[in-house]
């Protein structure tokens, strides 16, 4: 049994799908629907940059989306592989919504617009400089609780993600993230700092929270027999307003991507398939697990290797 995963913020890079733009109207078709429904040039944004514009929240979340949502429409539309006989749809963070509109749950222009005002909340959730990220290597989820228990005073700081063992990222206020930083130093253990400008699924992100939330009011999901994984649970999504609350949660709250993999592996998955930029999850999902089968798919020879 397979999965269909996609990647989230970090994957991006200027010219992404450019190849699949060239050769395919179907993606072509794709990218100038996005910039109608935008009111602006994202696709000019992703193929030629420049990078600083590309890598701003409100442009990248959407851009991630729309590589990522047009190579799966190219695998299904052009290709004819049906990945509907996927057992579950997952995404890290952002991805999360590549996978919900993949999956039928949302449509194309709807997803954009949310993504874009999504990036823009989280963005502005905090004042520019003030809060961040920090990647820790080689803890386990338990160590870095105990740490984090440990130095609770004052400190704004939680896990953001917990993507494979001994691979987490923290977010908070730069104050607090520099003083955990330290104590790091001195137990040696290595850690980096994130070239993001806002600290991510924390508690800092309330005022996305609350803005995200009057926007997945508002819009109509659809019924769809593929199933969806919640970075939330790390579980099933059950039904539409279960759907909703959880891509409200999901902003303030720890990206459940370790247990996610496992929890698919442990339902029977042995074969994910990434869709969209880079390569990243795929690298995650072997650091869980070395015995899957991963394909990563970034052009047109990924597609034509993709065995189902």
């Amino acid at each position: 049994m397979f999965s269909v995963i996609f990647p989230g913020q970090g994957s991006q890079i200027v010219g992404m799908g450019k190849d699949f733009f060239d050769k395919y109207d179907l993606v072509k078709r794709l990218f100038e629907e996005a910039d109608d429904t935008l009111e602006f040039s994202l696709s000019k944004i992703i193929l030629k940059g420049p990078k600083e514009e590309l890598n701003l929240t409100t442009n990248t979340q959407p851009a991630i989306f729309l590589i990522s949502f047009s190579i799966y429409k190219l695998i299904t539309e052009e290709f004819k592989i049906d990945l509907t006989k996927a057992k579950y749809f997952a995404g890290h963070s952002l991805g999360e919504y590549s996978a919900l509109c993949s999956a039928g749950y949302l449509n194309f222009s709807d997803t954009l617009k949310l993504l874009r005002i999504r990036g823009d909340a989280m963005q502005n959730s905090l004042p520019n400089g003030q809060g961040g990220m920090v990647a820790v290597l080689g803890l386990s989820i338990v160590e870095m609780e105990e740490i984090l228990r440990e130095n609770s005073i004052n400190s704004s700081v939680q896990i953001a993600n917990d993507n494979s063992e001994g691979q987490i990222v923290i977010s908070g206020k730069n104050n607090d993230l520099n003083e955990l930083s330290k104590i790091f130093k001195l137990k040696n253990i290595k850690n980096i700092k994130l070239p993001v400008s806002a600290p991510f699924h924390c508690k800092l992100m309330s005022k996305a929270t609350e803005i995200m939330r009057k926007e997945i009011e508002k819009l109509t999901f659809y019924d769809s027999k593929n199933i969806l994984i919640s970075n939330v649970t790390a579980g099933e999504i059950l039904n539409k307003n279960e759907l909703r609350k959880l891509l409200i949660d999901q902003i303030e709250n720890r990206v459940k991507w370790r247990e996610s993999v496992i929890n698919m592996i442990n339902k029977g998955v042995d074969h994910f398939i990434e869709i969209g930029p880079g390569k990243v999850l795929s690298g995650l999902v072997k650091r869980i697990n070395r015995n899957v089968k991963i394909n990563t798919i970034n052009n047109e020879n990924d597609i034509k290797e993709l065995n189902i």
